[in-house]
């Protein structure tokens, strides 16, 4: 199949594009700047026998242009991984609103910017997948300090939920990956952005001295030894190989046990119960 995955840099992303590589999948690892920044990860990347395409999901032409350019090589694109994102961490009131619109665009509005972009694309074809990676954190335990990131997945979660019901009439599935908490596989608390608002971070550390070091323990702590990071990239490698019509709705990997399994399944449930009863469950699956 033709994969176009965002944010493939580093991460999940990484890990995700070459386990879809390795099983024989034509992979578009999509970063920015890669010039300047990612000019390093391209290279591996390239090596790893991926294909590089610049993608900023913060900008509409250059999300436009990466699916221009998958299209214009290939004549379609089979599916749509959206995985850039990125993690801040500290009291939420000490960032800024603008801080807390930069996060939505890159987590939230990010994924409306590619979508826009693609979508037509699998609407003409009358099939596709679209690849959703979320997070455990939308309904699972959800310690403090991470509050912005949380939220902004939580919103990815729900347009992700709706979209799934608008794009089945046109033949297109949507899975959404649900990963656990991982404190070491990936960068995400390493490159965790800091709250701008110094004065109020300092007010907090008065009662909360040392807190995200502790969450930060603790998670670690409830982590098994056996918890593997890449499993997340097979399992999106799982889901992308499954027969269409028969690729789950929400798929997870949770070696911590949060308890959003538990919580996913029964949201997932009513969800599906209440478009019995307002007569649209054809929508729960694709079209053939």
């Amino acid at each position: 199949m033709i994969v176009l995955i965002s944010g493939a840099s580093s991460g999940f992303g990484a890990l995700t594009a070459r386990a879809l590589a390795d099983a024989g999948h034509t992979v578009y690892a999509g970063m920015r700047d890669l010039a300047g920044r990612n000019a390093g990860p391209a290279a591996e990347a390239t090596e790893a026998g991926l294909r590089v395409v610049e993608l900023d999901v913060s900008s509409e032409s250059s999300a436009q242009q990466a699916v221009d350019t998958v299209v214009g090589a290939e004549g379609r694109l089979d599916v749509l991984i959206h995985n850039a994102g990125h993690m801040v961490t500290g009291p939420a009131e000490a960032f800024t609103p603008q801080q807390l619109l930069d996060l939505y665009d890159t987590n939230v509005v990010g994924t409306q910017r590619l979508n826009r972009a693609a979508l037509p694309v699998l609407r003409a074809q009358g099939d596709g997948l679209v690849v959703w990676v979320g997070s455990s954190s939308t309904r699972g335990g959800t310690p403090p300090y991470l509050a912005p990131y949380f939220a902004a997945k939580a919103g990815m979660d729900a347009l992700a939920a709706s979209y799934a019901l608008e794009l089945t009439r046109f033949g297109i599935e949507t899975t959404i990956v649900v990963p656990g908490a991982f404190t070491h596989g990936t960068n995400h608390f390493l490159h965790s952005g800091s709250p701008a608002d110094t004065d109020v971070v300092a007010a907090y550390e008065t009662k909360y001295a040392g807190l995200m070091d502790q969450v930060g323990q603790r998670l670690a702590e409830l982590e098994p030894e056996w918890s593997d990071v890449a499993e997340v990239a097979r399992l999106i490698v799982s889901v992308v190989d499954t027969e269409k019509g028969k690729r789950p709705f929400r798929a997870s990997y949770d070696p911590s046990d949060d308890g959003a399994i538990v919580v996913n399944a029964v949201a997932d449930r009513v969800r599906s119960e209440f478009l019995h009863r307002i007569g649209l469950e054809d929508l729960l699956h694709p079209v053939e």
